[in-house]
């Protein structure tokens, strides 16, 4: 029985939205302009205790909470991404229309499971995988993908194809026992997902087989060659082996040309694993520190790194769009009817890992329509440049010192001057302290048994001033 203290229709009601719309609208345009402003801090110093507290569970019967308030406490509270001294992970600060797209694709919530519930944001999300698969340099015509909702689901949904494709026996249907060893290759720089992609396939961590990198953090070819003559050896199946374009800890390209000779003359499938630095396709100068990734099986690109999307938006491509249907070999036939999953390619629930998905397509190819590609490519052009030049800051100055010469917009170095006996414990205090006054939201990482601050230059407002006061306060603080 309907309780006639609940007004449903008040709740759904045109014109208190619109009102309440724009209420939110000016205060999300406030919190914008003050960050623009450099004003407060980047990160409140809440500790989780302290953020509980602040968040408690005590929902009333009947409501009540003024709901700009609410929010305006949520943003007060939260990581402040739009502020230009925001260098921390690789997340970006998001386009207002971008958010907006965001907004309208959440009210719309035309999931893309089956045609007939995403119509429109299917379309879209077919034509934005074919333009990226040209600017990869694919065949647009028989390259195919999906958006998926993350980098890691990217890579795995990927690396499923790769292991149907490569298992001598099908997989989906009697299992890995008959299949034998598998394995994975990746550098000793692999994002954590793809390990974490094995152990959820049933491979376990142990079968990625690591690479050793070079001192500029990129797989050495030469082992790589080695590894696989290995497993050839042990009669394991090698699923796939997974390069980086553009490292999580550095930024680091692996070589992608010579991987793809290797791969090729072992008849491997070559997986790139481009989720921050397969954005630079969108730009003419930067695609050739690309070069061989036309040569891949599969890429994975996220839109919410380099692409200014809100989180979460992961181009996963195929060259061979018809391996892409290989990801689940399952039958759905009260969905699909059993026709040939090529013919039914709007039915997108056959390739990913997500039975529902957002209205991903709506999110980058509007963005794309409205901006222009020439935008994104000056955008990522430069934030790569500010990546070099702040490398260039800290190689010029005394007792600073850089993991390695930065290939994109991210940036690890560390201070450490002789009077500083544990020079990996300062790196980690001076940090610590930076981050709890707000000045800054940077972080860090371990390479080779040293300690590094890790910056990633994702903010489009971010200048080489603050980058400069960054080095004074570490300084200030040695």
């Amino acid at each position: 029985m309907r309780n006639p203290d609940i007004d449903l229709d008040s709740a759904f009601d045109p014109q208190a939205f619109q009102c309440l719309g724009h209420r939110v609208v000016d205060l999300l345009a406030e919190h914008m302009a003050s960050a623009a402003r450099r004003e407060g801090p980047v990160l409140p110093a809440f500790t989780p205790a302290e953020s509980l507290e602040r968040w408690p569970a005590d929902f009333p019967a009947r409501g009540g909470a003024d709901p700009i308030a609410l929010l305006a406490q949520v943003a007060a509270d939260s990581n402040h991404l739009h502020h230009p001294r925001y260098v921390g992970h690789q997340v970006t600060s998001p386009l207002p229309w971008s958010a907006l797209l965001d907004f309208v694709g959440a009210f719309l919530n035309n999931g893309s499971a089956v045609y007939e519930m995403g119509p429109v944001s299917t379309a879209m999300e077919r034509s934005v995988v074919r333009w990226f698969a040209a600017r990869i340099g694919f065949e647009p015509q028989t390259a195919d993908g999906v958006l998926t909702h993350g980098g890691s689901a990217g890579n795995l949904t990927a690396l499923l194809a790769a292991r149907q494709h490569a298992a001598p026996c099908d997989v989906w249907e009697e299992g890995l026992a008959p299949a034998g060893a598998l394995r994975l290759i990746a550098s000793d720089q692999t994002h954590y997902s793809v390990r974490r992609s094995a152990q959820i396939m049933g491979l376990g961590g142990r079968s990625v087989v690591p690479i050793p990198t070079d001192a500029q953090f990129r797989m050495r070819p030469e082992a790589l060659a080695t590894a696989l003559r290995e497993a050839k050896a042990e009669n394991s199946t090698v699923v796939a082996v997974v390069a980086s374009a553009g490292s999580t800890a550095t930024g680091a390209v692996d070589p992608l040309e010579a991987i793809a000779e290797i791969c090729e003359e072992h008849g491997v499938w070559m997986h790139v694993d481009g989720a921050h630095g397969g954005g630079a396709v969108v730009s003419d100068r930067l695609r050739t520190a690309l070069r061989g990734i036309e040569r891949a099986d599969s890429v994975v690109i996220d839109a919410h790194k380099m692409l200014l999307a809100p989180a979460l938006a992961t181009l996963v491509i195929f060259r061979d769009g018809r391996r892409s249907f290989e990801t689940f070999s399952q039958q759905a036939a009260y969905i699909f009817g059993g026709q040939d999953p090529a013919e039914t390619w709007y039915d997108l629930a056959q390739r990913t890992l997500e039975c529902t998905k957002r209205m991903l397509g709506l999110q980058v190819y509007a963005s794309l329509k409205v901006l222009g590609t020439d935008f994104f490519a000056a955008y990522v052009e430069r934030m790569y440049d500010l990546g070099r030049t702040f490398g260039a800051l800290v190689a010029g100055r005394p007792y600073w010192e850089l993991a390695t010469a930065p290939e994109a917009n991210i940036v690890c170095f560390r201070y450490a001057p002789p009077h500083i006996q544990d020079a990996n414990e300062f790196q980690l205090r001076v940090r610590e302290a930076i981050v709890c006054e707000g000045s800054f939201y940077l972080v860090k990482t371990m390479l080779r048994g040293k300690a590094y601050l890790r910056c990633t230059l994702i903010n489009p407002r971010t200048e080489a001033s603050d980058l400069e006061a960054l080095l004074l306060r570490v300084e200030a603080e040695g």
